[in-house]
């Protein structure tokens, strides 16, 4: 008897909690986010809000990158918040494997024979639509070999990710890193 209540009490929660989960205004075809009522931390609607978000890859090469879909919640959440998008600033620096995950089509399927498309770059072109900076780590773009042909043209070579990261951090960018 006591399972099939927590069982029940866990599937009215769970509809519950999905019903206010969805897409954003920014992005609508990724980062969908929860709707949270009555915060008692307030967010700040009239100042910028600048970010970093450090991006690795450790995920399903077929799938989205997880982190660069994170700049796409970021987005519709605070949208959704009352932030004017025109208020966030938003930057992407991809290093270590992330690097692939800006590469043209033709180049990622010979790098995972077993997609068929870069499943990031619908994502990436949304994003920097939106004014997302997306910034590769030229010294792992180097040893990975991802060159400027490879690369789809919304990525800018930096030195490396740590120069980007510390000069976005000095132009007051705050870094966001999982």
């Amino acid at each position: 008897m006591k399972k099939s209540l927590w069982l029940l009490a866990f599937l009215i929660s769970s509809f519950v909690f999905a019903q206010d989960y969805g897409p954003g205004n920014v992005i609508p075809d990724y980062g969908k986010t929860f709707t949270v009522e009555s915060p008692e931390f307030k967010t700040n609607t009239s100042g910028e809000l600048k970010a970093v978000i450090d991006v690795d890859r450790s995920f399903d090469p077929s799938q989205p990158n997880k982190l660069i879909e994170t700049a796409a919640r970021y987005l519709n959440m605070h949208e959704k918040a009352g932030v004017d998008p025109k208020n966030m600033k938003i930057a992407l620096v991809l290093h270590g494997n992330a690097v692939f995950d800006i590469m043209k089509d033709e180049f990622y399927t010979e790098k995972y024979p077993e997609v068929k498309k870069n499943p990031n770059l619908p994502l990436i072109d949304a994003l920097t639509n939106k004014g997302v900076q997306v910034i590769l780590c030229g010294q792992s773009a180097a040893h990975h070999k991802v060159t400027r042909e490879k690369a789809d043209e919304n990525a800018h070579f930096a030195l490396s990710a740590m120069t980007a990261l510390v000069q976005l951090q000095n132009d007051d960018y705050r870094l966001i890193k999982f």
